[in-house]
């Protein structure tokens, strides 16, 4: 009889060994993630004082890899926002500029995940973030002596803005289960044109998402 209890918790242990390392085969390290949210954008560098930020959105989808418990790495694809206004009176003439700059943009972050919670995890992010504009239009309003005049151009047109734009960026992040809630900068490296006071891109985001 003990020889027969002896071989069944033989067996259960080894049936349990065997169901921990199917576990751990199966296990991927990939996971997928969409997100949302606003961008708070504006330029920065010389001669940009008198500018006004303004309301943008970004949208797209990331991927993340964990290295480690803590240590993952995840590249987003996301269109994204910026630009910055201005406003003013100068001589008698009021006039409004709005600059629109769409970009398709690959932010590549280092994430450390801390848990603080069941469920519930801090995280911390960082990287470079390389992005093409595709789209957007510029306009200009001015008005005097009870008259008004209008007009828009291509934000990157022959003579607009550069396409490129590249730099850093920064976030902190709740996970709530798979709900993910976070805040996000970036600061711009490259020159949005060829002159030496060129501005640079700046932005600030909160962010929603969800892990698959």
């Amino acid at each position: 009889m003990k020889k027969l209890f002896l071989l069944a918790a033989i067996l259960l242990g080894c049936n349990s060994l065997v169901n921990a390392q199917s576990s751990q085969t199966n296990a991927t390290p990939v996971s997928w993630n969409a997100k949302a949210g606003l961008n708070f954008i504006n330029w920065t560098g010389e001669g940009t004082d008198g500018l006004d930020a303004k309301i943008g959105f970004k949208l797209g989808v990331g991927m993340e890899y964990a290295l480690d418990n803590t240590w993952s790495l995840q590249p987003s694809l996301l269109l994204s926002s910026k630009g910055t206004k201005a406003s003013g009176d100068v001589n008698g003439y009021s006039a409004k500029v709005t600059v629109n700059q769409m970009y398709l943009e690959l932010p590549v972050n280092l994430q450390a995940r801390m848990p603080i919670s069941n469920n519930t995890n801090f995280v911390i992010a960082a990287g470079p973030y390389f992005a093409y504009g595709v789209g957007g239009k510029s306009t200009g309003k001015v008005s005097a002596n009870g008259q008004t005049e209008s007009g828009d151009t291509d934000t990157f047109g022959s003579d607009g803005l550069k396409r490129f734009d590249a730099g850093l960026g920064f976030g902190v992040s709740l996970e709530f289960n798979k709900v993910i809630i976070g805040l996000e900068s970036q600061l711009g490296l490259t020159k949005l044109g060829d002159g030496d006071n060129a501005p640079k891109n700046i932005n600030f985001g909160i962010t929603a998402g969800y892990k698959f």
